[in-house]
């Protein structure tokens, strides 16, 4: 218990429990560390999604489509798509949105505390932040772990996201049509262009975020930004991380959806080349990307921002429990 006593003595230096002591685990069982890294990350995907759940089908509505995309046309879906078939429609699949992202998010911030810490050994900078390049692999791999744990389910959410509701009436349904029409491998597709894309976007976002806080805590003095700072930082970081990775964010839906749109994407190139010579590279690799600069900072802004904020939570209710069996 001597590193519980240590912790307490400094919460109480900076204040009882103030909401600045350092995020870092202290020294203990791994197991409480992961349990509590899995948790922040399943509620921070949750909520972060739920949020920009309409903004997020209406993206993937153009994506997998050849009309032209604007703010205008984008308002218009959406409204539409109110008066059609009600408020709540514009969350259809946001239940299978959440049974992916959940775990997604869950792995990806687990994997990523998990990577920094071995990253750290390995560099000789445990328990502090690890330089460039480490802090850029931890995130892609973070990032690359969900991915390919949680894909089928991403399939899943965007035939979902396209299709009107009396076509596939659950995400059971989903699965279950797939598997007997288009074959087992068709919940794999688009799964490489997934991973092409995963790579820099989590990497990005993860560095983006680390680096800020770190650039924050030298210039401020402070150890943890408020919550505000978190949001900005999360923000800034969702707008590099999904800008690098767009064009493949693009032709993975549009191989996804393939089997319900009446088209035959094979392959990225295929996929590619058929997008640019059909509406051009900036209006088809990069369409709904102004969504995106909406949509994308503030769903990591949110994500980033819970999970940090669910983590010290946890850490000084465990504090606080120890108090109380003391």
């Amino acid at each position: 218990q001597g590193w519980l006593h240590s912790y307490i003595a400094t919460l109480r230096q900076g204040g009882v429990l103030s909401w600045n002591e350092p995020l870092e685990q202290p020294e203990g069982p791994q197991t409480r560390s992961v349990v509590n890294s899995l948790l922040s990350g399943a509620l921070a995907g949750a909520l972060a999604k739920t949020a920009v759940a309409p903004l997020d089908r209406t993206k993937i509505i153009f994506q997998v489509s050849s009309a032209r995309f604007s703010a205008k046309e984008a308002y218009r879906l959406i409204y539409r798509t109110y008066l059609k078939d009600g408020f709540l429609s514009l969350w259809r699949g946001n239940s299978a949105t959440m049974v992916r992202v959940i775990p997604y998010a869950a792995i990806q911030f687990c994997a990523h505390e998990q990577y920094k810490r071995l990253l750290g050994g390995y560099y000789g900078f445990q328990g502090k932040a690890l330089p460039p390049v480490p802090r850029l692999l931890a995130g892609s791999l973070a990032g690359t772990t969900a991915a390919m744990l949680t894909y089928p389910l991403d399939m899943v959410r965007a035939r979902m996201a396209v299709t009107p509701k009396e076509m596939y009436s659950n995400i059971v349904h989903v699965f279950e049509r797939i598997s007997r029409e288009e074959g087992l491998k068709t919940l794999y597709r688009g799964f490489t262009p997934t991973i092409l894309g995963v790579i820099p976007y989590a990497g990005l976002s993860f560095y983006t975020y680390e680096t800020l806080k770190k650039i924050h805590a030298e210039r401020s003095g402070r150890l943890q930004p408020y919550s505000y700072e978190r949001l900005a930082f999360g923000a800034c970081a969702g707008l590099i991380g999904q800008s690098a990775s767009y064009p493949l964010d693009v032709v993975r839906r549009r191989m996804q959806t393939a089997g319900v749109t009446g088209h035959t994407y094979g392959t990225i190139q295929g996929t590619m080349r058929e997008i640019v010579a059909e509406e051009g590279v900036v209006r088809g690799l990069y369409k709904g990307l102004s969504m995106n600069w909406v949509k994308g900072p503030i769903a990591v802004g949110i994500s980033f921002t819970t999970f940090d904020l669910t983590q010290i939570l946890l850490k000084k209710l465990f504090v606080w429990q120890q108090l109380v069996i003391s």
